[in-house]
């Protein structure tokens, strides 16, 4: 869940945008969106965050062929920087990445757009803090453990600002988000910032220990979409539609049957389902239904600005980027 944009990767995707800047942006509102998906494969960039897991509970009922899909496939990546890559050159035609992660391919010149908000963190992203420390104010002059240029970048300076406060009014320990909490439980930090498992085991492992601030306080500030090629959404809209439709089937099963969808998606990401029930209820899947409202309304009007404002404030992002620019609410709107 890092989810962050490298330089390295800036460099691939300029190279990779060279030749198609000049092309008009696709938007599937230009032409009618055809139910019956084309034919041939759709390839899905996908990290083992269980905020992505409705692919898994689609892949494992079936979902994809209900929605006339007859071959997803789902590319499993261990690290943001290869996912990124994959998209960049064109071996993927889809991806699941952060919003912040999107700003960022975007402003680099990447012709994606957004189609589908997945997740929102709720308390999934989190800082925690001991006894001692009960206000944001109190990190004045503190040391603070947290992975730079990740989400947990994102949340803490979004903190900081939102109390009048900035990144130089406290002192950072940059450490892996894994090590975070470990770091605050041995007392070698009185905060930190971290997210989902590594939250859970830190504060059963020290009652004294809550959260601080959460990634709800602005709920989408840390939240993942999915994005598409234009090129795809331009030659394959059908596949889009039918990719969106699987997943509000899955959510919708998931619902229904949450025990067995949460086993789904935690054996796909290579954990036991019992160390991460806390994660899921601190996450929000975002159905079609909600889709519909979010991406003509309060994701584009309101949390748009503050991820954008955000990322530019942790250094993540460098430029500009517009939700005219970015979003494309067709495909949502299309499917029934």
């Amino acid at each position: 869940m890092m989810r962050n944009l490298t330089g390295q990767f800036r460099a691939l995707v300029m190279a990779a945008a060279i030749g198609l800047a000049a092309a008009p942006a696709a938007h599937a509102a230009d032409a009618a969106i055809p139910t019956t998906p084309e034919a041939g494969s759709f390839k899905i960039g996908i990290e083992p965050w269980l905020g992505y897991g409705q692919w898994h509970v689609a892949e494992a009922k079936a979902l994809f062929k209900a929605n006339g899909l007859s071959d997803v496939q789902i590319v499993n990546f261990a690290e943001d920087k290869d996912i990124n890559a994959a998209l960049a050159s064109g071996q993927l035609d889809a991806a699941n990445i952060a919003t912040h992660t999107a700003m960022g391919m975007v402003a680099a010149g990447l012709p994606v757009k957004i189609v589908l908000l997945l997740d929102v963190s709720m308390t999934a992203d989190a800082i925690i803090a001991g006894k001692d420390v009960t206000s944001i104010a109190d990190l004045k002059g503190k040391q603070v453990a947290f992975e730079e240029g990740t989400t947990s970048d994102i949340l803490l300076k979004y903190a900081l600002a939102r109390n009048g406060m900035s990144i130089d009014d406290v002192k950072p320990v940059p450490m892996p988000a894994s090590d975070a909490g470990s770091a605050l439980i041995a007392g070698q930090v009185p905060v930190a910032v971290t997210y989902e498992p590594y939250l859970t085991v830190a504060m059963a492992q020290n009652k004294d220990l809550k959260l601080l601030f959460t990634a709800g306080e602005d709920p989408g500030l840390i939240s993942d979409v999915l994005v598409v090629r234009d090129e795809v959404i331009k030659s394959r809209p059908g596949q889009v539609l039918a990719m969106i439709k699987s997943w509000d089937a899955a959510l919708k099963d998931y619902n229904a049957d949450t025990p067995g969808g949460r086993a789904i998606i935690a054996k796909a990401v290579g954990s036991d389902v019992k160390d991460l029930n806390t994660a899921f209820d601190g996450v929000r899947y975002y159905s079609l239904a909600e889709n519909k409202t979010a991406l003509t309304g309060d994701f584009t009007t309101k949390t748009f600005a503050d991820v954008e404002a955000a990322a530019k404030n942790a250094k993540l992002l460098q430029a500009d980027v517009t939700p005219e620019q970015m979003i494309d609410p067709s495909f949502v709107k299309a499917a029934e």
